[in-house]
């Protein structure tokens, strides 16, 4: 098909292309890699897919009628990789990033070079019956992305693979142009290098369209906001093969959707465009503190965290397993504004504890050094995981109980490390309305993870037991809300994800795909 030219950014606006290789990987069945866009109707002429967000309504190109009916076909058409059993490198391609998940056997996997070839796997999908996983990494916590693993209730799939599409285009205007399977990791080091910053997760290896597409809860979100909300405009395919460049004001409902909606939700992602700001210092600061204290630190950083300047943002983990000799309670964050405040609001957060730190490190780094820094190092691991949305301070009885529930993974036997995450939302986070995006939890206090690790190869099933058995334990304060981009398979409720955003994003996604080409297990 042809795609008219939709304000697309020549050579010659374009400050500088830089690319950034490696693996991405896919969230929750989300879209989450990007390489660099190969050249086609849909990319720019640098070979950076671009994504619109100018005034205009875009018009929307016609699905191609037909398409590749087999798999020979199929490989015929496209110009990146079509992967099937016991061709070489296979058996390499079919791993996502949890090992729980080694099993997966899907009927092919199509590494995408472009939005041609999303198309081609789109209709192939369509003309045979074939169901479809999308894939950018593998970072799926419920192994949606694996195209048919075991315990997924996912059938054996066409993955459909963005991880390839992962180039880095920055513009004059300081916006920049990303493929959903570029790794955080590339994309910090990319921007940083430019002098500009998005604010985004940790994790190094996690694919930006994923966490995007959920909307993407990171380190600087209290003073950058969402990644989503950074986000302005979107290439992507819909289930009928039609390419859409979307905005605020080009297809808004489609936009909407991608801002927090979830991965898989109403099409392919191929690129994706953000507003950058210039990169900040970052102080980085870790205060551990005895196990005596938790339940005070839990009081007095939910009093603190969420409220605090917008500058700062911080995280409260109460973790124990084999991996520690006794529980642990650890805060870490960062601070972007000038030291002195740092240290009037991180001393008064210790003084409210009433305890004496362990240890208490700060460094003073680039955005980018400190971007790697909380990066540590990335690897594969087996884990068991499920969420809340702290909408709610917690009761000392409350606390009570997350205490004690996260000082039980060390009771479950062949638990390496488990127990929960507190990370803080508020700041300008709650300047965007609850049902201005898709993602609903813009009053809420933090982000809530229960997570367990484990040996690869183990029976998954008592992790996910205590994992899930925290979530519910929790369930007086903070009820079922969730987060999307830590789904659980035991979350059948769209609603827990996407609260009062769910009829509307029901509907949206009813319209993009009428007949459930991109269907996911209890999703939307």
């Amino acid at each position: 098909m042809t795609e008219p030219d939709h304000d697309r950014r020549t050579p010659a606006t374009t400050r500088r292309v830089l690319l950034a290789g490696g693996v991405g990987l896919g969230i929750a069945g989300v879209l989450a890699a990007c390489s660099r866009p190969s050249p086609s109707p849909s990319t720019s002429p640098s070979g950076s897919a671009s994504a619109t967000s100018g005034p205009t309504r875009t018009p929307t190109a016609s699905p191609t009628p037909g398409g590749p009916d087999s798999w020979d076909a199929l490989a015929a058409a496209v110009s990146g990789r079509l992967l099937r059993s016991g061709a070489d490198g296979w058996d390499t391609a079919r791993l996502v990033e949890n090992p729980r998940y080694d099993d997966a056997d899907p009927q092919g996997i199509l590494r995408a070079s472009g939005t041609a070839d999303v198309q081609a796997g789109l209709a192939f999908a369509r003309n045979t019956r074939t169901p479809v996983a999308l894939r950018a990494g593998g970072h799926s916590y419920t192994g949606w992305s694996a195209g048919g693993a075991s315990g997924t209730d996912v059938p054996r799939s066409l993955v459909i693979s963005t991880q390839d599409l992962d180039g880095i285009e920055l513009h004059d205007d300081d916006a920049v142009t990303i493929g959903p399977g570029a790794q955080l990791g590339d994309v910090y080091a990319t921007l940083a290098k430019a002098g500009r910053a998005i604010g985004a997760g940790s994790c190094p290896t996690v694919g930006i369209g994923g966490l995007t597409l959920g909307g993407g809860v990171g380190v600087l979100v209290r003073s950058f906001g969402l990644t989503c909300d950074q986000l302005t405009g979107v290439t992507l395919v819909t289930p009928d093969g039609a390419v859409h460049q979307v905005s605020a004001t080009a297809e808004p409902d489609l936009f909407w959707a991608c801002r927090g909606g979830g991965g898989g939700t109403v099409g392919v992602v191929t690129a994706l465009t953000y507003r950058t700001q210039a990169a900040p210092p970052v102080l980085l600061f870790t205060i551990s503190f005895p196990w005596s204290a938790a339940a005070a630190v839990v009081r007095a950083w939910q009093d603190w965290a969420p409220a605090a300047d917008p500058q700062l943002w911080s995280t409260l983990k109460l973790l124990n397993g084999s991996r520690h000799t006794s529980p642990t309670v650890t805060v870490t964050g960062v601070w972007t504004g000038a030291k002195t405040g740092a240290d009037a609001t991180v001393d008064g957060f210790i003084r409210a504890t009433g305890a004496t730190p362990l240890a208490h490190t700060a460094q003073q780094l680039t955005y980018g050094a400190a971007m790697s820094t909380l990066a540590g190092k990335a690897q594969r691991v087996s884990e068991a995981a499920t969420s809340s949305i702290g909408n709610a301070k917690l009761t000392d009885a409350q606390i009570a109980t997350l205490v004690q529930h996260a000082a039980a993974a060390g009771d479950v036997s062949g638990n390496r490390e488990g127990g929960v995450a507190l990370d803080a939302l508020g700041g300008v986070v709650a300047d965007v309305g609850r049902t201005d995006s898709a993602f609903p939890w813009r009053s809420a206090l933090m982000t809530v993870q229960y997570t367990a690790v484990f040996a690869d190869g183990a029976d998954p099933a008592p992790f996910d037991a205590y994992v899930r058995g925290f979530r519910k334990a929790m369930r007086p304060a903070w009820g079922d809300a969730a987060y999307a981009n830590y789904c659980d398979a035991a979350i059948t409720d769209p609603a827990d994800y996407f609260d009062v955003n769910t009829s509307r994003l029901h509907r949206i996604a009813e319209q993009a795909d009428p007949t459930g080409v991109l269907a996911q297990p209890h999703w939307v």
